[in-house]
């Protein structure tokens, strides 16, 4: 069965950079996967009251800003496109209008027709950031987040994230793709974060060998830093090009509460992350 990967492209307020064409195509051409891609534009529903038309002009301002996020998504589409076809990778398009509440909410639902989302996350972009936070807890799939200043490499190297928890197994398992790929893979687990049992990160890795895969298990000590970036150092001192994790939320409503590793990655990505919740 042939992956289908997705990647839906932010384009209002602040769109995605166009290094997110290259390296969701790099991703897709690993896993052999063919490439959806969504631009969500936005829609803006017209205002009647007339003295804000006579003052400021606000259809002209809102046609500005329709136009501006479809501007976006039409230079996304093309890089993407551009990208598959240099990489191989079979890429279909295609654009939706969304209000702004419902941009993310929509890549979201959107995500769940998919295998895997592919999503770039720039460091001071809140649209990319609220994008991803809906997909990660919204779509029910794994989600690989690519920041734009690191190029997604072949993932010869993977790290997992390991805790012995649900969310821990659940990631581990959906990054089977990118496992059965690599070349090797590391097992870390950080062993001041909080009390776990440090040998469950040898036996996964001895789970993993017995399939087949090169694994080995690492103790990390944070020493005061926060986990994420514990876990992304050391999976970068590693030469790993991937670090998969478990995405932790709790809440039985739509504002939920993220685990801290979480709101680290998302907060300061510093190599591409698989987030499975």
């Amino acid at each position: 069965m042939k992956l289908q990967a997705f990647l839906p492209l932010v384009t209002y307020t602040d769109p995605n950079s166009d290094a997110v064409a290259a390296n969701a195509t790099a991703v897709a051409a690993l896993l052999g996967a063919d490439l959806g891609v969504l631009a969500v534009n936005v829609t803006i529903p017209q205002v009647s009251n007339a003295l804000s038309r006579f003052l400021i002009d606000v259809p002209d301002m809102i046609r500005q800003a329709e136009t501006t996020s479809r501007k976006h998504g039409e230079r996304l589409i093309a890089a993407v496109e551009a990208a598959g076809k240099a990489a191989g990778v079979a890429v279909s398009a295609e654009t939706i209008a969304e209000s702004q509440p419902l941009l993310s909410a929509t890549a979201a639902l959107q995500a769940r027709y998919h295998d895997i989302v592919l999503i770039g996350l720039e460091e001071g972009n809140p649209t990319s950031r609220t994008t991803a936070e809906s997909v990660v807890f919204g779509s029910g799939r794994p989600v690989v987040l690519l920041p734009e200043t690191v190029d997604a490499g072949a993932f010869d190297h993977v790290a997992i994230a390991w805790d012995g928890s649900r969310v821990a197994a659940r990631a581990a398992a959906d990054a089977r793709p990118f496992l059965a790929r690599a070349k090797k893979v590391s097992v870390l687990t950080v062993a001041d974060e909080k009390k776990l049992v440090v040998e469950d990160g040898a036996r996964l890795a001895e789970s993993l060998r017995r399939g087949g895969i090169e694994a080995e298990a690492a103790v990390l000590h944070g020493k005061g830093a926060a986990v994420a970036r514990t876990l992304q150092d050391g999976a970068k001192e590693r030469g790993c090009g991937l670090l998969v994790m478990g995405g932790y939320g709790h809440s039985r409503v739509r504002d939920f509460v993220m685990g801290g590793a979480t709101e680290g990655v998302l907060k300061s990505l510093s190599m591409p992350v698989m987030l499975s919740h």
